[in-house]
């Protein structure tokens, strides 16, 4: 596959995502990266903002398994993972998978869980694997987490530790629609309560395991120059320089960013990444990886402005 052809696979995807989600253009954009990258979503928006109804309508796109957990305070690790259940007809221990063995599993409200059942994600995040009672088993290659969390509500919420955060690649901020698009919003589903699937809106899918593994393969080989990879390193370092936090970005997090912008680019249609890639996707990359300092804090200073600064204060190469 071209990376002429993988960028008319992501127009193709967009087109059909969006006969059902209207708006949301951004996220899509930020989805596709992330699939073509090999990492993670974390959707962070108020109700009603359609994060669930636009990775269902994603995954149908893509032709993609979709599972759904819905996290709960009392949700424990095995609801996520499965378990093994002993078969006494056969008198032998039986696999009984859970919801992480589809590929692409959607964690609706995963800050409702304690930490110790969001750690049950954290192996199959980062290894693509699950062990289950000592036993190792293989997750699809295209495996992929979309999360969503509301930042309004406090109560009843467990903050993602750090280690969870880190297994994203983007943290997006799902905002409400501008009022032409909820205009349309009303028109088109206005007429009654009931929701309505992707696939009863026209959305059917334009890629299957082929085409998305030839599609990651001719992503494989966007150049990615020493002088980019420079100023990826130069740009996470800063984050653990600057006087407003307290902790800065991982290595993980340059790996990332720098994956992200091969992917950007080809969806773009070029064969080699430029800074404005690196640019435009480093704040979805660093937002949730950094800890505010006390006194910036009291400042009442966002991670998005000092993210922004330390772009704009970190020399690009030309």
């Amino acid at each position: 596959m071209t990376l002429e052809q993988v960028r008319a696979l992501a127009l193709a995807i967009r087109g059909e995502v969006a006969k059902a989600v209207i708006g949301q253009d951004g996220i899509v954009d930020h989805l596709l990266i992330a699939l073509f990258a090999g990492g993670h979503v974390l959707l962070e928006g108020p109700p009603g903002t359609a994060k669930t109804f636009l990775a269902q309508s994603f995954a149908t796109a893509l032709g993609l398994d979709f599972g759904r957990i819905q996290f709960t305070p009392d949700l424990m690790p095995g609801d996520i993972l499965g378990s093994n259940l002993f078969n006494f007809q056969t008198s032998q221990f039986t696999l009984t998978r859970g919801p992480i063995f589809h590929e692409l599993l959607l964690a609706d409200e995963i800050n409702r869980t304690p930490p110790k059942t969001q750690a049950a994600l954290l192996e199959a995040m980062q290894e693509r694997r699950v062990t289950l009672d000592g036993e190792i088993h293989p997750l699809s290659d295209r495996f992929m987490v979309v999360a969503t969390q509301n930042p309004i509500e406090s109560q009843g919420v467990y903050p993602l530790p750090e280690a969870q955060l880190d297994r994203f690649l983007f943290k997006v901020l799902v905002p409400y629609p501008s009022f032409e698009e909820e205009a349309r919003i009303v028109t088109r589903y206005g007429e009654g309560a009931r929701s309505a699937k992707p696939a009863d809106l026209g959305v059917t899918a334009v890629a299957d395991a082929a085409v998305l593994r030839a599609a990651t393969a001719a992503i494989g080989q966007v150049t990615l120059t020493d002088t980019i990879v420079d100023y990826v390193v130069r740009l996470v370092r800063a984050t653990r320089d600057s006087a407003d936090l307290v902790a800065g970005a991982s290595p993980r997090a340059a790996v990332l960013l720098a994956g992200a912008a091969r992917a950007r680019a080809a969806l773009d249609g070029r064969d080699y990444v430029i800074p404005d890639d690196v640019k435009a996707l480093a704040i979805a990359v660093l937002r949730h990886r950094m800890l505010l300092s006390p006194a910036a804090e009291i400042e009442g200073r966002q991670v998005e402005a000092i993210v922004a600064d330390l772009v704009q204060g970190t020399e690009a190469p030309r």
